[in-house]
């Protein structure tokens, strides 16, 4: 007895085994016959025209700006602009007490004409007296010392003949010896004069006249200091002192911007940066302004800032518009390149794949995903080109494809048809409100019973 309950438990056991082993095979292989489908959006890849566009934010400057100190401390005597004066280069601007300075540079006046007259005395008249009274010094003395000559030439004929005694001679020829050199003397008196007394005196005039010449310069420069000028072309935008305050020197009493030509200066990350060139075309987009403002960018800095890595952009604006002023922040928009007749898709279809290329997933006329790889050119937030990989007109997934592997099952679905099926759902029971009398009086039940019911508490007491 036992034996046969045994019996017939054991075969119980294995048929209800064998059943779930069969009903999982079942559904094991009614797994792998279903195939996954995936809903997806497609748009047709287009040629057209594609900009790459760098954009950052900048601060606006003048291309030239002056920022005016005097080289002078002194009292401020009177201004001839005011802020917002518009001004032209060396336009006197103020000027500064200089009652001292005048009298310094009338005295080194004076001292320079004084030097000048004995510059001219000296070469007009000085030096050439002095020369002819040398050559007539040398020619006295050789008159002299000719006849000295002929004196003891006499003397010694006369002794040799014993007419005269030996101290005669003698006399004579001390007389000659004498006479000799005074004549050698003067000769070289004048040659020295001619040689090196005229080209020194000279000098030494010509020393005198620089000397007071330089005196004069330094003097007309210190007052001319107290003149103040505007060095370029603009309008005075501060003017921080009044008539009668000191200025001092080196300290900024005003400055002046030329606002006929503004730059924006940005910075740009490295691998940005390196697409610009200077002359591309350019806008800023004026706080204010509906229209943005054209310019270009006018330089690149060849180096990197040392604090921040990255390059330095200008984008000039040759004829800003009133609004645009100095200091303002701004967003500038710069075209780095320009693409014609591109085959161009949403940047959101591309994708990489673990080797690092790009693809994009085409909807293929068998209802499957197929993966291209392509070379991608200019790129930017809403569009890119695709230089090769695909052709114009084919169908791009562009929603739903992330993760999808290459032919994989897909379903196209248009654009926004999930959410008119969800807001006309929504809608049907409001219209269904509103048109039914019927469905009128049931809100109305609803809303009263549920008016009248008590509450929970209260029941429970």
């Amino acid at each position: 007895m036992i034996f046969s309950t045994r019996k017939r438990f054991g075969c119980a056991l294995l048929s209800g085994t064998c059943a779930a082993l069969m009903v999982l095979a079942g559904c094991s292989a009614q797994t792998k016959e279903k195939e996954p489908i995936v809903s997806v959006q497609t748009t047709p890849a287009e040629k057209g025209t594609i900009v790459q566009q760098v954009t950052a934010e900048a601060v606006v400057f003048p291309l030239e700006q002056a920022l005016i100190a005097p080289k002078i401390t002194s009292p401020v005597k009177r201004f001839h602009v005011q802020r917002g004066s518009h001004v032209k280069k060396d336009q006197l601007l103020a000027e500064l007490e200089n009652a001292d300075l005048k009298a310094s540079a009338q005295g080194s006046q004076g001292d320079f004409q004084t030097a000048d007259a004995g510059y001219v005395t000296t070469v007009s008249s000085g030096l050439p007296q002095q020369i002819q009274k040398a050559e007539l010094d040398a020619s006295s003395s050789k008159t002299a010392y000719e006849a000295q000559q002929k004196i003891y030439d006499s003397r010694k004929d006369l002794f040799q003949q014993g007419a005269i005694p030996r101290r005669d001679l003698d006399a004579a020829e001390v007389a000659v010896a004498q006479a000799r050199s005074q004549y050698e003397q003067s000769q070289r008196q004048l040659a020295d004069l001619k040689r090196v007394g005229t080209e020194q005196t000279l000098k030494s005039a010509q020393g005198s006249r620089l000397s007071s010449e330089g005196k004069l310069r330094a003097a007309e420069a210190q007052l001319s200091y107290s003149l103040i000028r505007s060095p370029i072309d603009g309008v005075v935008t501060d003017r921080p002192l009044y008539e009668g305050e000191t200025a001092t020197a080196n300290q900024p009493m005003m400055t002046i911007m030329n606002t006929s030509r503004l730059i924006g200066k940005s910075h740009i990350p490295q691998g940005e940066a390196t697409t610009l060139k200077v002359g591309n075309p350019a806008e800023v987009q004026v706080p204010g302004l509906d229209e943005p403002v054209k310019a270009r960018v006018s330089l690149v800095s060849p180096a990197l800032d040392p604090g921040s890595t990255t390059v330095e952009v200008w984008v000039e604006v040759q004829k800003p518009d009133p609004a645009l002023k100095p200091g303002m922040s701004v967003q500038v928009s710069m075209t780095a390149k320009t693409a014609k007749d591109a085959v161009v898709v949403p940047t959101d279809a591309i994708y990489k794949n673990p080797e690092g290329a790009y693809y994009v997933l085409l909807a293929g006329p068998d209802d499957k995903a197929h993966q291209k790889l392509v070379q991608v050119g200019i790129r930017n937030r809403d569009r890119a080109q695709i230089v090769s990989g695909i052709n114009s007109g084919d169908p791009v997934i562009t929603a739903g494809g992330y993760a999808v592997p290459d032919g994989t099952k897909i379903k196209i679905e248009q654009p926004g048809a999930e959410g008119k099926e969800a807001a006309t759902a929504d809608a049907k029971p409001d219209e269904k409100a509103k048109g039914d009398p019927a469905a009128k009086k049931d809100e109305k039940k609803e809303t009263k019973a549920s008016g009248s019911a008590k509450p929970a508490g209260k029941e429970k007491d």
